[in-house]
């Protein structure tokens, strides 16, 4: 199907000639399958690999039936994350200037009666993230999705995944039975599987053929990395990348919104000009923090998952996981944010000896097996120290910030709504905190004891030199790239330095990486 074209899928000339204005010359695989059929009336269930232009696949058919029969709210989109609706409808704009197309955003973290206002004006697409649009029409009747002609489900599996379930429910109880329903991810899950035999009308499923996960320009490593060590692998990662490219960007991904704002304090400290994206910050720094990075203004950007769906940037060349991905779907998006649209790119993440068994799921996820990043460790020693303090300098800001207020406050306002005390409600959150610790800490004890007893039944002894990445990872020797891998941390020589103020921070760290000579900064 590599003769299709634009043209002979019978869309429209002025969408044709916008296509050409932005490099858009000939349809992808998804655009080639999807477009006609939803054109033709039917609903639509499409998966490729990220960045294979899926956002186009729904939005050029749906630009085209609202040139025949224009009015509002013709289409409405719905997104997991604030990012990525606001990507969306930038691309709504682009394509959709030619008529006049009016769009609208409604996402957390921006004034309600501004969005009211405008959705009362009736839009021709709305884009949305459900929690948002669901208190929209909780609490006003000024608008209505009674008529619209398409809902589009955009990166699906997330958004039908549980975590969203009462606000789809209260949205998907206003919209007519009569509509087109397009649903669009990176990665098929059992329930889009299902969604073929719930949807009413003749469902066309696409999948994107391909044995590997991920696209074939992404080079994918992992560094072994002792767990206690990992940020001074991080920074160390970041330095060696920085020798080889010193112009691309650098995505690091972080576990939580906590982690992600204390790395990205100390990766600043240590000379690496940063920026941070997740879901604690105000929407308008996280716009204000993705313009920087796409910009090219600042070079890095340290993010939770709230970036590792459907973000379009270019310029992204390498990707870094501080930590594994616990669900192996998620690497996949990950790693998406690079080596988009034919373009190459490098995905490295640290592993630790715990984190071993979620590695080998990845691969077996993407069918495809990693490779070692070196990391010189005498390098890392000599920088730990540094990196040590600076973090710990970095998480006391945190911590004194009181980080998680914001959550708080807008959780007891929840509880009052809901009729309920919110001192009652808080004293059970933690009781049922430390229920979790000591429940865990059973657990893990009872778990290294009876690994214990294992070893003592297999070898007729306690064995005093298997480590305790042996105990636990009993699937490691089975992988000879992870074998002695437990014992890594014993080659690692950490310079002990005592630091009195910042001004001894090491200069090694102060580098301006915008010049080619890294040179020291004054």
């Amino acid at each position: 199907m590599s003769d299709v074209t634009f043209a002979k899928m019978k869309l429209s000339s002025w969408l044709i000639k916008q296509c050409a204005s932005i490099g858009v010359k000939s349809p992808t695989l998804i655009q080639q399958n999807c477009i006609p059929q939803i054109m033709q009336g039917k609903d639509c269930i499409g998966a490729a690999k990220t960045g294979s232009g899926k956002t186009l696949a729904f939005a050029l058919p749906i630009l085209q039936k609202l040139c025949e029969d224009p009015y509002g709210i013709f289409a409405l989109i719905l997104t997991p994350t604030r990012e990525l609706a606001f990507q969306i409808a930038d691309q709504f704009a682009v394509f959709g200037k030619p008529m006049n197309l009016r769009h609208s955003v409604i996402v957390g973290g921006m004034d309600m009666v501004t969005q009211g206002q405008e959705l009362a004006k009736k839009p021709h697409i709305v884009v949305a993230t459900p929690g948002r649009l669901a208190d929209h029409l909780d609490s006003c009747n000024t608008f209505s999705l009674k008529k619209i002609q398409f809902l589009v489900l955009d990166e699906a599996d997330r958004l039908l995944g549980g975590n969203y379930d009462e606000h789809i429910q209260t949205i998907f109880q206003q919209l007519p039975k009569k509509k087109q329903s397009l649903f669009f991810s990176a990665t098929i899950t059992d329930t889009l599987e299902k969604l073929k035999g719930v949807t009413g009308n003749d469902v066309f499923l696409y999948e994107a053929p391909n044995d590997i996960a991920t696209v074939e320009q992404l080079d994918q490593h992992y560094v072994l990395c002792p767990k206690d060590v990992r940020d001074g692998y991080l920074v160390q990662t970041i330095r060696a990348y920085r020798e080889e490219n010193e112009e691309g960007n650098v995505m690091i991904f972080t576990d939580s919104c906590r982690s992600c704002q204390v790395i990205s304090m100390m990766l600043n400290e240590v000379g690496f000009e940063n920026v941070a994206l997740h879901g604690m910050i105000p929407q308008s720094q996280r716009l204000s923090s993705l313009a920087k990075f796409k910009s090219n203004t600042i070079k890095m950007l340290i993010a939770t998952d709230v970036a590792s769906r459907g973000l379009d940037i270019p310029t992204v060349q390498l990707v870094v996981n501080h930590f594994v991905p616990k669900i192996p779907k998620e690497y996949v998006h990950r790693v998406g944010r690079t080596a988009r649209a034919g373009r190459g790119g490098k995905a490295i993440t640290l592993v630790s000896p715990h984190e071993i068994l979620l590695l080998q799921a990845i691969e077996e996820f993407i069918h495809m097996k990693l490779t070692e990043y070196t990391i010189d460790d005498t390098e890392v020693g000599k920088i730990y120290t540094q990196v040590a303090v600076t973090k710990s300098e970095a998480s006391i800001k945190v911590d004194e910030k009181e980080f998680y207020e914001k959550k708080r406050v807008n959780q007891r306002k929840q509880w009052i709504l809901e009729g309920l005390d919110p001192d009652e409600e808080e004293d059970k959150v933690e009781q049922e905190k430390k229920k979790r610790k000591r429940t865990k800490r059973l657990k893990n004890k009872s778990k290294k004891l009876k690994i214990d007893t294992e070893n003592d039944v297999e070898d007729g002894k306690a064995d005093g030199e298997n480590t305790k990445g042996d105990q636990k990872q009993t699937s490691n020797e089975e992988d000879p790239r992870f074998k002695d891998f437990a014992n890594k941390k014993s080659n690692i020589k950490i310079d002990k330095v005592k630091i009195k103020s910042k001004k001894t921070v090491d200069p090694r760290f102060k580098l301006n990486l915008s010049k080619k000579d890294n040179k020291i900064k004054k």
